[in-house]
């Protein structure tokens, strides 16, 4: 007769599926996927052969993980959902909490993080009076809740786990709670708290073998070192990583290293490797269907473009990164997202500004005028009470709204005198030509109105579309009646600046031109503060 040998959820084991599943551990642990996962198809083999429905169970489990390293998402949620069926079927409360640990984290790295948090919770449920476990389920919902910035419920997650494994004595459950220790520290700008930390959990990883917990603690190191501006130890530290990630084909953890080399090669001036590694940063994540790693790599590639002046570009990727963060962006309690969201608009704002203000500087009479414009704008839409999204599409509308000027030749441009017919014909177009270089940019937020209508008038008398009335987008009217003001009080190369009462004296003998509540809007505000520059 078979000797067999008790499990700590009530089963029986094989001592031919253990001794599988013992080898197929040691394979995973060592890095060696393929083997690891040979071996453990080996032990659900074996499993099934000898009725030893626990090991099959976590075998079923541990290979789910193996497919997931591997870049092998399908395979990842089937073989964990049939170790849950499993589970459930037999009434083994603490092993399906350990498959449901598993689903949050396929979910969690897919960008569900809703669905990742209800399924951690109910993991906690199931198996959160094993000590072992809980500290898992809690570092999982500590990783879920710094990601979203509640870094005050991320620490209390994290004080969780770390005092269960110190019950359970897990010394790898340990050194990954003094990493993610290490991650709220880093992201509180404590650094020499991370330093710690990140030293700790990388002392214990060495100890217990933990070859990828290894990589992330020099991965996340880096990115101390970044933010010290100490780029040499960043880079090695990123290096370092990447070696480790490379031996387990790690493919989403080099995507997020690649990111950081990508980082420190621009911020060091090493343009063109910059751009290597954060394209590679983008497809690796991309392949792995990581939407944040994505969203973060775009950014960053968008920051690059901005430093080399190449806007379009800029404003591609970071449209790119924009949506990406609007589809993790799902529900109001994802601060981090938010804050990420929010940083990326500072940073699309900036780029916007930029293009506005490099298009100018070739005109001295009208340097500043996007800069103007935006804030007179903003005041009347102020006073219309539009919203924080509309404000945004107008001011960014403000800053690109003579894009197309660049196209205008620069003899009719700066005339001093009143242009003819035909060269007023070519002036214009440049509401088209603006809406032409923009053509392959899909903006977040609605602006194209702005550039193709703002010298549209209420009367049907503007340019280029003579649309009437209502026709004209509110936005566009908002942008053109700033625009006028602001061209009347500056001085320009065919006649010297009015003064505020001057310009509003010849503004209210045109207000056909707007709608009324956009020209009393604009009286209100801009027309209000004579004197202003």
């Amino acid at each position: 007769m078979t000797a067999v040998v008790p499990t700590p959820t009530g089963g029986l084991r094989a001592p031919a599926a253990a001794e599988r599943l013992a080898e197929a551990r040691s394979h995973d642990q060592a890095g060696r996927l393929a083997d690891a996962a040979a071996a453990y198809q080996a032990a659900i083999a074996a499993a099934i052969d000898a009725g030893d429905l626990p090991s099959r169970i976590e075998a079923l489990r541990r290979l789910s993980v193996v497919h997931h390293h591997r870049n092998e998402g399908d395979l990842a949620g089937a073989t964990v959902s049939l170790s849950l069926d499993l589970a459930l079927a037999a009434g083994y409360r603490t092993m399906a909490a350990e498959s449901l640990n598993v689903m949050g984290i396929l979910a969690f790295e897919r960008g569900a993080m809703e669905d990742a948090r209800a399924i951690y919770d109910r993991a906690l449920r199931l198996g959160g009076d094993l000590p072992a476990l809980r500290a898992r389920i809690e570092q999982n919902l500590g990783i879920l809740a710094n990601i979203q910035g509640d870094l005050d419920g991320a620490l209390a997650h994290y004080s969780a786990s770390l005092d269960a494994c110190l019950k359970a004595d897990d010394r790898h459950g340990c050194a990954i709670a003094y990493h993610n220790l290490g991650m709220i520290s880093a992201d509180q700008g404590r650094w020499n708290e991370a330093d710690e930390h990140y030293s700790r959990s990388h002392a214990l990883a060495l100890e217990v073998g933990a070859v990828h917990l290894q990589g992330l603690c020099r991965l996340n190191h880096a990115e101390v070192y970044m933010a010290r501006q100490a780029y040499e130890s960043a880079r090695q530290s990123a290096e370092d990583a990447l070696a480790i990630f490379n031996q387990l084909d790690a493919r989403l953890d080099k995507a997020d290293t690649y990111r950081v080399l990508g980082m420190v090669y621009r911020e060091t001036g090493r343009s063109a490797l910059s751009e290597s590694r954060l394209k590679a940063a983008i497809e690796l994540a991309r392949s792995n269907d990581s939407v944040l790693s994505e969203a973060e790599a775009s950014r960053e590639l968008g920051r690059l473009y901005q430093d080399m002046g190449r806007n379009q570009e800029a404003l591609t990727l970071l449209n790119a990164a924009h949506r990406l963060f609007g589809r993790l962006d799902a529900r109001v309690d994802l601060v981090d997202v938010g804050a990420k969201a929010a940083d990326l608009e500072r940073t699309y704002l900036a780029v916007v500004r930029d293009w506005g203000q490099s298009l100018e500087s070739a005109d001295g009479y009208t340097h500043g005028h996007c800069e103007r414009v935006a804030g007179y704008a903003i005041d009347v839409a102020r006073e219309l009470s539009l919203s924080d999204e509309e404000q945004t599409t107008i001011r960014l509308g403000a800053y690109l709204h003579d894009l197309g000027k660049v196209k205008v030749p620069h003899e009719i441009l700066n005339k001093p005198g009143a242009l003819t017919a035909e060269e007023f014909a070519i002036m214009k177009q440049h509401p088209v030509w603006g809406i032409e270089m923009l053509a392959a940019i899909e903006f977040p937020w609605d602006i194209k109105p702005i550039i193709r209508w703002h010298h549209e008038k209420y009367d049907g008398s503007g340019y280029p579309d003579r649309l009437r009335g209502d026709e004209i987008p509110l936005p566009a009217q908002i942008i053109c009646i700033v625009d006028v003001y602001d061209a009347l009080t500056t001085t320009r190369s065919y006649r010297p600046a009015m003064s505020h009462g001057e310009a509003m004296e010849r503004m209210q003998e045109s207000r056909h031109w707007w709608r009324p509540t956009v020209f009393e809007a604009f009286e209100r505000s801009v027309g209000a503060s004579a004197g202003r520059d």
